[in-house]
């Protein structure tokens, strides 16, 4: 059914149904607008705040206002016109407290508007914030702050409908000390000195709206370096020109997003290399992407995590999922549009690669989980009741990939698809949409196809709902896989380990593509163990152990684990200590748990560095444990 968007005064035809992650009456008010100003006290590990919401009431039956909250110290709420204080309580609710702030009558009578502002501060243990001290940075001088509020972690940083369902633009002052710099997902329109002449005053301003779980802020000793006409690197000082060289192809991916997609229409398009800690590859926020440092790996060979940042840019940041159950719409559409862009700039036959490997990590994802979690596995699964974070897997991306794949050899071709990316992007931007309202669109746009019959083939419901593996595998070009899995099959099929020297050479793999490497190892993960002596002896033939590469080192050292290669576990234990990108972290602590004498050392070096970790990948790592 149509029902207008809250922020936005057009019609949109999306469910009204609302976010089970969130505890916000979001049908009846909605926050439009807000700004924020915060401090950071690297002493007590808190952000002191307040923030001034500019609301509208969307339901003449509204009579609160009800934000998302976590372990927040609410000071004060008043009418920010009147000053007086409004009446409000504090509620557990089930991912962290409701705040219910009643709406004066005033409001009620005239419908709006209302302008609330809160005084609080957040706790130190707020997941959205991950605090460093000097010593876990890499100049070794200055306190670290960077924020991760995806899916539903912003309600620790600020009072807020934490639905992706609800879009905001936004302003903020951050004031930080004079040695640090503030960088938010928004544009920089002013710096100047506070009145403690130490400190300095960052202020920003988003003038797109987006959803609570995009908002983003680092404080740190930053430098930058100019990678593109639109485009900066920011990092600490001591890696910013490894990492101006290692994404140099930043305005190519954006140029190669646009011809698909459509205008970038954000300005600036920067980049931020975070400490070690951070727990993904990437995290889009607008303007400033967020990304891990595992992928400087001095060759550019890892830099396509990016084009799938940028490709966030249209599918994700202007039109966003309406809820994590449909979390696919960000994901599957931004990998998609990300396997364009490899295409463009690597060709067709890479894309296909990409995809096959896609394929695999989809499959390893539904098997590792169990049966009681198993209707995470759907597409659109069911999450009342279920913390986002347990649901992240491979799924909404591949297994959305795929689908989408599938419709585009239905339609016929990447081209036709791209025209309708451009118009889907078109009709939903600066909206939340549902599963059904993509849906509805698709088969309208195609509906000469539809009505022919193209799509009667397709089990909509099986792909949407069904558990486990896509209904069918699309079939994709193996011709660069092919080489891949005939050099793991030669490997599986040596018995002689004095053989090894004069059957392999390091030519072997000297021309392959990074995912090449990656394909030849994920087929020997799945083949029966290797023996520890070959796994050596290959070793010495390609230096595994040597590669700058953090998805080859990952899977190399998967493979050596699962032969019970206890030689390895100091590799393991330094490589799980040293990063804490969840991707590698999670599945090494995982299989380094199921080797002999090696549950107790995943254990013991996990209590050790949990400290290092963020607050979602140490969650995530002691239910992989059993810790909890």
């Amino acid at each position: 059914r149509s029902h207008v968007c809250p922020t936005l005064k057009l019609k949109v035809k999306i469910s009204m149904a609302l976010d089970p992650s969130s505890c916000a009456n979001l049908s009846e008010v909605a926050v439009a607008k807000w700004h924020w100003k915060a401090v950071p006290n690297f002493t007590t590990k808190t952000l002191c705040c307040n923030i001034l919401l500019e609301v509208r009431i969307l339901s003449r039956g509204a009579q609160t206002l009800v934000l998302d909250t976590k372990d927040l110290n609410i000071l004060s709420i008043i009418n920010a016109d009147s000053h007086e204080v409004l009446q409000h309580t504090l509620s557990p609710a089930l991912f962290g407290s409701k705040l219910e702030i009643a709406i004066p009558q005033c409001c009620l009578q005239q419908n709006g508007p209302l302008r609330v502002l809160i005084d609080y501060t957040t706790s130190c243990g707020a997941p959205a914030v991950q605090w460093l001290d000097p010593i876990q940075t890499a100049g070794k001088q200055h306190p670290y702050l960077f924020t991760q509020c995806q899916p539903i972690h912003a309600r620790s940083m600020i009072p807020c409908q934490d639905s992706p369902y609800i879009k905001s633009t936004y302003t903020a002052e951050i004031t930080v000390p004079c040695q640090l710099t503030a960088l938010m997902s928004a544009r920089l329109t002013q710096k100047e000195v506070a009145e403690d002449p130490n400190n300095v005053v960052f202020k920003f301003e988003q003038n797109i709206p987006i959803p609570s779980y995009l908002v983003a802020l680092v404080i740190g000793a930053l430098d930058c370096r100019k990678i593109g006409p639109r485009s900066m690197v920011w990092s600490e000082k001591e890696i910013v020109d490894s990492a101006q060289d290692e994404f140099a192809m930043t305005e190519q991916m954006l140029k190669a997003a646009e011809s698909a997609v459509g205008p970038y229409i954000w300005g600036q398009y920067d980049l931020l290399v975070l400490p070690p800690s951070f727990p993904y590859g990437g995290m889009e926020n607008p303007c400033l992407t967020f990304v891990t440092p595992t992928l400087l790996a001095g060759d550019r060979s890892l830099t396509f995590v990016v084009a799938h940042e940028i490709s966030h840019s249209w599918t994700g940041n202007l039109v966003t999922n309406s809820s994590w159950e449909h979390f696919w719409l960000n994901e599957g559409f931004t990998t998609y549009l990300e396997r364009r862009i490899v295409a463009k700039l690597a060709g067709e036959q890479e894309r296909h690669l990409h995809a096959i490997d896609g394929w695999n990590r989809l499959d390893e994802s539904v098997k590792h989980f169990g049966s009681n979690m198993f209707k995470l596995t759907a597409l659109c699964p069911n999450l009342d009741g279920v913390d986002p974070d347990d649901a992240f897997s491979a799924v909404p991306y591949e297994k959305g990939f795929n689908l989408l794949y599938y419709l585009e050899t239905l339609v016929g071709g990447p081209a036709i698809m791209e025209s309708f990316l451009k118009a889907y992007v078109e009709k939903f931007k600066f909206q939340s949409v549902t599963t059904e309202a993509w849906k509805t669109f698709f088969l309208s746009h195609f509906s000469t196809e539809a009505s022919s019959g193209v799509f009667d083939s397709v089990e909509w419901d099986k792909w949407l709902h069904g558990y486990g593996m896509p209904p069918i595998k699309p079939c994709f070009d193996t011709s660069l896989a092919d080489i891949c899995n005939q050099l793991a099959d030669k490997w599986a099929d040596i018995k002689d380990v004095s053989l090894v020297q004069e059957t392999f050479s390091y030519d072997d793999i000297a021309s392959m593509s990074s995912m090449q490497v990656q394909v030849f190892l994920n087929s020997l993960l799945d083949k029966a163990p290797l023996s520890r002596p070959l796994l050596r002896a290959m070793n010495d033939v390609y230096s595994f152990n040597q590669s700058k590469n953090s998805e080859i080192t990952f899977r190399w050292l998967k493979l050596c684990l699962k032969a019970g290669e206890n030689d390895i576990f100091p590799e393991v234990v330094s490589f799980i200590t040293k990063q804490g990108r969840m991707k590698y972290v999670r599945p090494l602590y995982r299989e380094l748990s199921k080797c002999p004498g090696g549950q107790q050392l995943a254990k013991d070096t996990f209590a050790q560095h949990k400290n290092f970790y963020h607050k979602i990948a140490a969650n995530m790592i002691e239910k992989d444990l059993g810790l909890v």
